[in-house]
């Protein structure tokens, strides 16, 4: 299974920076290397590192606690500490008895140092679910664009205005789920096609729907999830 991600979402012209979660649950070293190849600036969020150093993917801002850093990881913390940056650029160390997670420390950073970026994440989804609805909540505050990639899915933050073009990849199944009180939305070119339809927080109409040829997720209102799951090949 190749990655699917699309550098670009539809109307969006910026670059994604790419951002390394510290999950267990992690993309090939090849698969990684291709999603930071056209980004030009890479983040690794505590265990993201040990993920980037075996893709081979140098680093520009390091932001954990190391509280899950392999021991080559912790070594390269340590030297870019003391101003070796061969590769890590920059560090943002954080006490491990802290009231954040590692994850909306290095947004905050992002954001200091860049602004509201577009953002590419990976490495988000450890298979515990207080993890991924915080790693939600997260991305849910960012004003910038979010794609979202996983071993197991492609996904997108779609906000009022936004839209997804999911053209080539034909029986694959889809979800959204709605993250505001209320949101509008369209989709095209699935088996349950929607217009202009209103869902409320959470609800399960978006799930499990299969793409056509020339599909389309448009987001008229509110905040949705759209996932593209990945087949078993």
């Amino acid at each position: 299974m190749g990655v699917r991600f699309a550098p670009q979402v539809e109307g969006d012209d910026a670059p994604y920076t790419l951002v390394v979660g510290g999950s267990p649950v992690v993309l090939d070293a090849a698969a990684l290397a291709l999603l930071a190849r056209g980004c030009p600036r890479v983040v690794a969020v505590d265990r993201g590192l040990d993920a980037l150093i075996d893709a081979g993917v140098t680093c520009d801002l390091f932001c954990g606690d190391a509280d899950s850093v392999g021991a080559r990881g912790q070594s390269l913390v340590d030297r870019a500490l003391t101003g070796d940056s061969g590769f890590i650029r920059d560090v943002e160390r954080y006490d491990p008895r802290k009231d954040f997670t590692d994850l909306a420390l290095a947004l905050r950073a992002v954001r200091e140092r860049w602004g509201d970026v577009p953002l590419l994440c990976t490495s988000l989804s450890g298979g515990r679910t207080d993890h991924e609805l915080a790693a939600l909540g997260c991305l849910l505050s960012w004003r910038g664009r979010i794609a979202w990639e996983e071993p197991s899915f492609s996904g997108r933050l779609l906000r009022s205005g936004d839209a997804w073009d999911l053209t080539g990849l034909a029986g694959s199944t889809f979800s959204f789920v709605c993250l505001s009180p209320e949101a509008s939305l369209s989709e095209r070119g699935m088996a349950w096609p929607l217009d202009h339809r209103r869902v409320r927080l959470l609800e399960d109409l978006g799930i499990s729907n299969v793409l056509r040829d020339d599909a389309v997720i448009a987001c008229h209102e509110g905040s949705v999830m759209a996932f593209c799951l990945h087949s078993a090949e």
